[in-house]
């Protein structure tokens, strides 16, 4: 199976094409962007695809991440997602990007069970516990940080992701990765994955930070 993996969730922008059959990431390009994700994704996929000396033909199935993470990009990657899906009548599906970080985590620490965690701004962080197989014990949600703080205070595990040291402190072992983006880990999940959860959808654990303004519409003549 040859996946082409989408990761606009974040920062970052970036397309892989992965080799199931072989486990083995053929090609991958992108950058930590910041923003413009919908204006620089169709190149990072056109370069991927040229490096691994495949074409859209050769696509077996779509993956993306779905979030949580940003409101704008999310939407992105699932629309191209879906769009790809469509045109050329192949799964596919969504990676959550707290399994992703579990993985990444998993991979570091085998054997353990990981609580996947966010930095969500506005004294929130984004959350998710697994197993040590990797199995997901709870939904993913959106916690309060003094919640976070305890939960992650008696989780017998290891507490991973970019709100890792706003839940246990700075001096928590300078070695210790907090965060990771790993196209290549959205490919891994999406070829694994079942495509008849159904098509990729957005996993927003809160509403989008803009809002209409109130007071200010004009009545329609």
């Amino acid at each position: 199976m040859i996946v082409l993996a989408l990761d606009t969730a974040g920062t970052g922008c970036f397309a892989a094409v992965y080799d199931g059959g072989r486990d083995v990431v053929l090609a991958q390009a992108g950058a930590d962007i910041g923003r413009g994700h919908a204006e620089q994704l169709m190149g990072f996929i056109d370069a991927a695809l040229v490096d691994s000396g495949k074409t859209l033909a050769d696509i077996d199935r779509i993956a993306v991440t779905i979030g949580p993470g940003s409101f704008t990009g999310i939407r992105v990657g699932v629309a191209a997602a879906r769009g790809f899906a469509l045109a050329l009548s192949i799964p596919a599906v969504g990676v959550s990007t707290l399994a992703v970080l579990a993985q990444v985590a998993r991979l570091t620490y085998p054997g353990k069970g990981v609580f996947a965690v966010m930095d969500a701004k506005r004294d929130e962080i984004y959350g998710q516990m697994f197993d040590a197989s990797g199995a997901a014990c709870a939904e993913p949600e959106a916690y309060k940080i003094e919640e976070a703080r305890s939960l992650a205070a008696g989780f017998d595990g290891v507490v991973f992701g970019s709100a890792r040291d706003l839940l246990l402190g700075g001096d928590v072992g300078a070695d210790t990765p907090r965060y990771m983006a790993d196209i290549g880990i959205v490919a891994r999940l999406g070829a694994v994955a079942d495509p008849a959860l159904g098509k990729p959808a957005p996993l927003y654990l809160r509403g989008p930070d803009a809002k209409p303004q109130l007071g200010f519409a004009v009545a329609r003549a």
